[in-house]
């Protein structure tokens, strides 16, 4: 990607030679710098809470297409 015809990140496969200890320890220094907040521990994922129903969505999607 370039900002100005300035090269400012480049897109590359993941090389084997990179250490996770390394980027272990640089997520941690960024924490450490308050630059980054790391989530907050959930047990499991929340539970869903659906704003319609399949059927009430299909029929607001008929009468759509039956509009034009």
């Amino acid at each position: 990607m370039t900002d100005r015809d300035r090269v400012v990140a480049e897109l590359t496969p993941p090389r084997a030679s990179r250490s996770e200890v390394l980027a272990d320890a640089m997520l941690a220094e960024v924490v450490r710098r308050g630059w980054v907040v790391p989530p907050v521990l959930t047990s499991g994922t929340p539970p869903r809470k659906p704003i319609t129903t399949l059927r009430a969505l299909m029929k607001d999607s008929q009468h759509d297409r039956d509009d034009r």
